[in-house]
């Protein structure tokens, strides 16, 4: 494959979601998972792991077998021809000291396809749902429990990048392109209907904005540019991203669902938006295009 066929897909996400991952809780508290930063606000995340379980989950492709070779990994047999899992989102195989001597090896493939944290685009403000077992309890006249759970209802921005080169070429192992591309269409149309499932609620993690498309370089040109002011996307960052290089300028769709934020009018008339369901079909055409 040439210099020119090299190329890289990437999109960038938001999306309105509430309390979609939690961390270590203690006592009968269940905290989100957030971090922090400069402005002294805290944000809630959706780790790129649980981004990636409910993908795999819902697009059934959890199915490659796993071992125990003193950590629980991917089944040393286990190839990408047979199981787009490994293929796309990478792994790492060991194999242990052996009674003939063998000192033992590992082989890696790192991630073809790159999901990076959904993070919180409005703060945290320690929100809290006080949660009780009355129906049960009641039941049999038994003691109550409380319990605390911390909520957050937040947009969420998140980007997906891909080495559209490195799908289905592993070693010695090709797969066909129609293959490849089949792939990508799968992992896109994943993406664009993408939801999870947590403490006995659905929920929706579809865009209500996406930005991107396929690009000479493998650069997620639009992660950390994805902003919101007072239910509004910040237009005017993405178009400096735009109109930064000849690859964004000739090569970035955008897509909206309308009458969800404020300028979305704008967003449409300035970036040129289409509607998600567009953007998701012509971005699938596109990877048709390039695997032939």
């Amino acid at each position: 494959m040439n210099k020119k066929n090299k190329k890289g897909l990437t999109i960038s996400v938001i999306m309105r979601v509430e309390s979609a991952n939690y961390g270590e809780g203690f006592g009968n508290i269940t905290v989100l998972k957030k971090m922090s930063r400069g402005d002294h606000h805290q944000y809630t995340y959706i780790s790129r792991q649980a981004l990636r379980y409910s993908l795999v989950n819902q697009l059934q492709w959890d199915d490659t077998p796993v071992e125990d070779q003193g950590v629980v990994q991917f089944a040393t047999d286990s190839t990408i021809e047979k199981y787009p899992e490994i293929d796309l989102f990478g792994y790492m195989k060991t194999k242990g000291k052996n009674q003939d001597g063998d000192n033992g090896s590992a082989s890696t493939r790192p991630a073809v396809a790159r999901l990076s944290n959904a993070i919180a685009l409005e703060p945290f403000n320690g929100d809290m749902d006080y949660l009780n077992n009355m129906g049960l309890a009641k039941r049999a006249d038994l003691p109550n429990v409380i319990a605390q759970s911390e909520i957050h209802d937040s947009y969420y921005a998140y980007t997906l990048s891909i080495d559209l080169d490195r799908v289905g070429i592993d070693g010695n192992i090709t797969i066909p392109d129609t293959e490849k591309a089949e792939r990508i269409r799968t992992l896109l149309e994943g993406i664009q209907f993408l939801y999870r499932d947590i403490k006995g609620r659905r929920e929706n993690l579809a865009p209500l904005f996406v930005i991107g498309g396929i690009y000479e370089r493998k650069n997620p040109y639009f992660e950390h540019r994805v902003q919101m002011k007072n239910n509004a996307v910040v237009v005017d960052t993405l178009k400096e991203m735009i109109d930064s290089c000849d690859d964004t300028k000739n090569n970035t769709c955008c897509g909206v669902v309308s009458e969800i934020f404020a300028n979305s009018d704008t967003i449409k008339s300035e970036l040129n938006a289409t509607t998600v369901a567009a953007f998701f079909e012509d971005l699938k055409q596109k990877v048709s295009d390039y695997y032939g």
